[in-house]
């Protein structure tokens, strides 16, 4: 016979007193922040995906400020004015929203990320604040990349319907 409980239930088993009670409390901490893992992921898809998609906004509105920040401030290295313009006004409107619907939730963290990294590296010079806004985004769209969107994602929704339909076509 196994001397070590291996399922919850064993665990409160001849647990007596304080023991006891500070196991169940670590459990019902344990269950309310496994429950607040996809509110909290969608609220930091939902703040990321803004600020960028606002980004994006603002360089549509005014293409001909956005070409010449992109040619006096912003020096995105190995790309030609224009194609820096373009590809990192796209990637501010379309990731964003990828990311906070969660379809293709990973593929659009990872890809704000890349924007961010670029965006980064592209300035001269960056205050303070606005680096540690950067710093704040990257770590919240890694959060997405390395665990998911969350279950409050289409993600969630439509992979297992996909997977099986993907699965029923190989057959």
């Amino acid at each position: 016979m196994n001397p070590i409980p291996t399922t919850s239930a064993a665990l409160h088993v001849g647990t007596p007193g304080v023991a006891g009670s500070l196991l169940r409390l670590w459990e019902w901490g344990v269950a309310l922040l496994g429950w607040l893992q996809a509110p909290a992921l969608l609220a930091a898809r939902i703040y990321v995906g803004l600020a960028f998609f606002r980004s994006g906004l603002t360089k549509i509105v005014d293409w001909e400020t956005t070409l010449a920040l992109f040619q006096d401030e912003y020096h995105v290295p190995l790309l030609p004015t224009g194609v820096a313009a373009v590809m990192g006004t796209a990637g501010e409107l379309v990731l964003p929203v990828l990311l906070v619907l969660g379809l293709a939730g990973r593929f659009g963290a990872l890809g704000l990320s890349v924007v961010n990294a670029i965006a980064v590296l592209s300035l001269a010079e960056i205050a303070p604040a606005a680096l540690g806004q950067h710093h704040l985004w990257g770590a919240l769209l890694a959060v997405v990349a390395l665990w998911g969107p969350g279950k409050w994602s289409l993600d969630h929704l439509l992979w297992p319907r996909l997977r099986a339909w993907l699965r029923g076509r190989a057959a």
